[in-house]
């Protein structure tokens, strides 16, 4: 994401985010991006000057191996509980999830991953199934 100050053939100014560069001339290009006050389409960027921070003391960064909040723990907390309970199937969730239901397999806790064309049609066939709050590890960075 990037931010852009900007200003319009009337003289305002404004910011606003987006994608990319490529995506601000896009918008530009194609007259989609507009004047927040007075709707001119000739926007173009005005000049920005850099964000840099006058205090001395730099901020604290949150720490990304660790949870910190309680709901971050809880989630840590769950994922933990998931791998060591339950197998990882992958991709052939939805097939092992209907195997056990329909009784051709033994029952036992997985998890893995299905698309929701997959997880509308288990739902819809009364398989019990719940998505988690988690990418699996292997999805995770």
């Amino acid at each position: 994401m990037i931010q852009y100050a900007l200003k319009c053939d009337n003289g305002h100014q404004f910011e606003s985010w987006f994608q990319s560069a490529s995506a601000f001339d896009a918008l530009v290009g194609s007259g989609h991006l507009s004047c927040v006050q007075c709707g001119s389409t000739d926007v173009a960027k005005a000049i920005m000057s850099p964000r840099v921070s006058s205090n001395a003391q730099a901020p604290k960064t949150p720490s990304l191996s660790k949870p910190e909040t309680d709901n971050e723990k809880a989630l840590t907390a769950l994922r933990k509980h998931v791998e060591e309970n339950a197998d990882y199937v992958g991709g052939n969730f939805a097939e092992e999830a209907r195997s056990m239901y329909l009784g051709a397999t033994p029952e036992r806790a997985i998890y893995g991953e299905a698309n929701g064309a997959e997880a509308k049609a288990l739902i819809e066939d009364g398989v019990p199934v719940a998505p988690l709050p988690f990418l699996p590890n292997r999805k995770a960075n």
